[in-house]
């Protein structure tokens, strides 16, 4: 009898023993999950990274692309807009003002025949700025270049605004002393690209100009007899 109970407490102790072991197996250690978890949390700070670069990137290059768009759409426009023109003046430090046509043929500069390329009082963005609904009439010379005029149209007819650059620095007329005999213009800024500025250029000449409207003065004559 004893022998029984001794062989059963035997194989009860050997069954509990051989379950520990089997839980110990399939369980883990302190020293396991301790390196699981810097493994993993190498991981993901290794894809955070990646992720936070290619957004990083996938910003620069969305910047670098808006911004040589608007360089190139300001380009077009104002090299558009002087070449079919027939004269450019200075109108003063802030503004170039362009004759773009003579739409009716009076050989004379009228308020909606004019278009204002316009750098503001900190030469930091370019836009246009014209009249398409002033009344006809002649525009004194001497008033466009002496800077008089631009108020005076804006005070009565508000005018028409076209951003070409919204946000630019340093903008700047070559050559310094444009007038009404001048040819070709130069008009340089700056741009901030992520963070970089860069320098730009646009060069735009007259295809036809108006010289035969201007005596020996420069000034506009009654007409081109």
């Amino acid at each position: 009898m004893n022998d029984v109970i001794a062989t059963a407490f035997g194989l009860a102790m050997t069954t509990e023993s051989q379950m520990q072991d089997t839980k110990y197996r399939n369980g883990f250690t302190l020293a396991e999950l301790l390196i699981a978890l810097m493994v993993t949390s190498i991981i993901l700070a290794a894809v955070a990274t990646l992720a936070y670069a290619m957004s990083s990137a996938n910003k620069i290059s969305g910047d670098t692309s808006q911004k040589q768009a608007q360089v190139r759409f300001a380009t077009l426009r104002i090299s558009e807009l002087i070449r079919h023109s027939k004269l450019i003046l200075k109108a003063n430090d802030d503004d170039l003002a362009v004759w773009r046509a003579d739409d009716n043929g009076d050989g004379k500069i009228n308020a909606n025949e004019l278009v204002y390329i316009e750098a503001g009082q900190n030469r930091d963005y370019l836009r246009l700025l014209e009249f398409p609904s002033a009344a006809s009439g002649a525009i004194p010379l001497n008033g466009i270049l002496g800077g008089t005029e631009k108020p005076a149209l804006v005070s009565n007819y508000g005018g028409r605004q076209m951003v070409l650059l919204p946000v630019c620095s340093n903008v700047q007329f070559y050559p310094a002393n444009i007038d009404q005999w001048s040819k070709s213009v130069t008009i340089s800024f700056g741009l901030s690209e992520n963070g970089v500025v860069r320098q730009y250029q646009i060069e735009a000449s007259l295809r036809g100009w108006a010289g035969n409207l201007l005596d020996g003065s420069g000034n506009i004559v009654s007409d081109d007899d």
